[in-house]
């Protein structure tokens, strides 16, 4: 009979069969405590219907978002669905950070009725840098934000310029009147997107008093990549993240559309600064998350939510009551000590962690937790170009755990770092119970790689002191 189906009445059905499997099979995830069918409902579904991305996100009354880059996705993409709530609207949010495209068409199934009819009004979905040109074409976003580009993951993503190349290409793809919001401080993200449909808010900090006074070991953009030629930086504030120029074909840093002025750091605290937007409006805003980077994202977020329609004081209230992410800056109480949990991956985004946990003069206890699982990247080479020496002096006891304890205890002996300063306990559970033994009312930094992270929050969950990450 269903061969005789017309072809609508034949999608029909497919999409009611594909939501029904798509729901059941998270709930049955859940239940059976396989994860928080954050992945797998959305393979299942679209197993069933290979169309059912773009069938259901086009049903988003004002459409969807993409967030990608390398560091500060799920920060970002949180931080502008918090603002969008502020002001009105019911995103739609991959917000555990399952960023592939089954992991946005989970949340997309959970949030839609047996029929397909959403219950939110915009998708706000963070996506793999890599898996970009994959889904991009299928959510046909109204905005398109990117973050920054950076070496990570070598064995699964290759160079950067391999992802600034597919950002490029599938940028050709964006859907008339769209808007690209991209770091304007950052070549590599300059580049893969000038040019393309839509148009360009560029986003940036401008504040001298920040710039580091050489550009890092860790900085990417060196060369033009139009002519090759060395890029000349009137000053960088973090990795190749600065004001750059190419003498030769003139190729510069665009001007910014939001910027940050008048930072203030505040150590692991947070920060505060002027959020100045022409066209948008002006207003100082406060934000418990801390760093530079994290500065970076309130300006992504913001920029975005600026041409979706937020005002500035909506910005101005979401900004100021945003608490950080799972693993983003997160804070911890467990065994009477405060841990921080910041995901740390790649060399620039550890660096800044490294700044910005020690430049409140408190000699913290640090735990490094480094995985090599397929997540984190198979190739843990990048170590070495991470400034542990910061640590030298200003730590009286790090810990290092997970599967690539030993080789982390190495790294921190060449760093300068005692061999009796140092406690190797592969083992998350152990490695937190000696953390938290030596904290003696100082702070508790964790540093760990993404499944580390994962790995440690479940301690942490056994213990009482955190919920499972998906409902975060």
């Amino acid at each position: 009979m269903l061969g005789t189906m017309r072809g609508g009445d034949l999608t029909g059905v497919r999409l009611g069969a594909a939501i029904v499997l798509g729901k059941m099979t998270a709930t049955l995830s859940r239940r059976l405590q396989q994860g928080g069918g954050t992945t797998m409902p959305g393979r299942v579904a679209r197993a069933v219907e290979p169309r059912l991305l773009p069938l259901l996100s086009r049903r988003l009354r004002y459409g969807s978002v993409i967030v990608a880059g390398t560091n500060g996705k799920t920060t970002t993409a949180r931080l502008l669905a918090h603002i969008m709530r502020e002001a009105g609207h019911h995103p739609v949010h991959n917000r555990a950070g399952a960023n592939l495209a089954a992991g946005i068409l989970s949340a997309l199934l959970e949030d839609v009725d047996l029929r397909g009819r959403p219950a939110g009004d915009i998708g706000i979905f963070e996506v793999d840098e890599a898996t970009v040109p994959r889904v991009l074409p299928h959510l046909a976003p109204r905005v398109a934000v990117f973050t920054n580009l950076f070496r990570d993951q070598l064995d699964r993503y290759g160079e950067i310029d391999t992802i600034a190349g597919l950002w490029r290409a599938a940028g050709e793809a964006l859907p008339a009147g769209a808007v690209l919001v991209a770091n304007g401080d950052d070549p590599l993200v300059y580049e893969a997107v000038r040019g393309l449909p839509g148009r360009l808010v560029a986003f940036g900090i401008e504040d001298e008093r920040h710039a580091l006074p050489a550009i890092e070991h860790t900085a990417e953009a060196r060369y033009c990549y139009r002519c090759g030629t060395p890029y000349q930086y009137a000053l960088t504030y973090f990795g190749h993240m600065g004001r750059y120029r190419c003498p030769t074909c003139g190729v510069g840093r665009p001007p910014l559309d939001v910027a940050a002025q008048d930072v203030a750091l505040e150590g692991p605290e947070g920060a505060a600064f002027v959020l100045d937007a022409p066209g948008f409006g002006t207003v100082k805003v406060t934000t418990a998350l801390p760093g530079l980077y994290n500065v970076y994202n309130v300006l992504a977020a913001s920029a975005a939510a600026f041409v979706l329609g937020a005002s500035v004081e909506q910005v101005r209230a979401a900004v100021a009551s945003f608490a950080p992410a799972f693993g983003r800056a997160e804070r911890i109480v467990a065994g009477g000590a405060e841990l921080r949990v910041l995901l740390s991956k790649n060399p620039a985004g550890f660096n800044e962690v490294l700044r910005t946990v020690l430049s409140d003069g408190r000699r913290p206890v640090v735990l490094i937790a480094i995985n090599d699982n397929i997540a984190d990247g198979r190739d843990v080479s990048w170590l070495w170009d991470v400034d542990f020496e910061h640590l030298a002096g200003r730590a009286d006891h790090v810990i290092v755990a997970g599967l690539r304890a030993e080789d982390m205890a190495l790294r921190l002996r060449y760093a300068g770092i005692p061999d009796e300063a140092v406690d190797v306990q592969p083992g998350y559970e152990p490695a937190l119970r000696s953390a938290v033994s030596r904290a003696a009312g100082r702070p508790v930094v964790v540093l760990p790689t993404y499944t580390a992270m994962l790995g440690i929050r479940d301690v942490l969950r056994r213990w009482g002191a955190v919920g499972r990450y998906w409902e975060h």
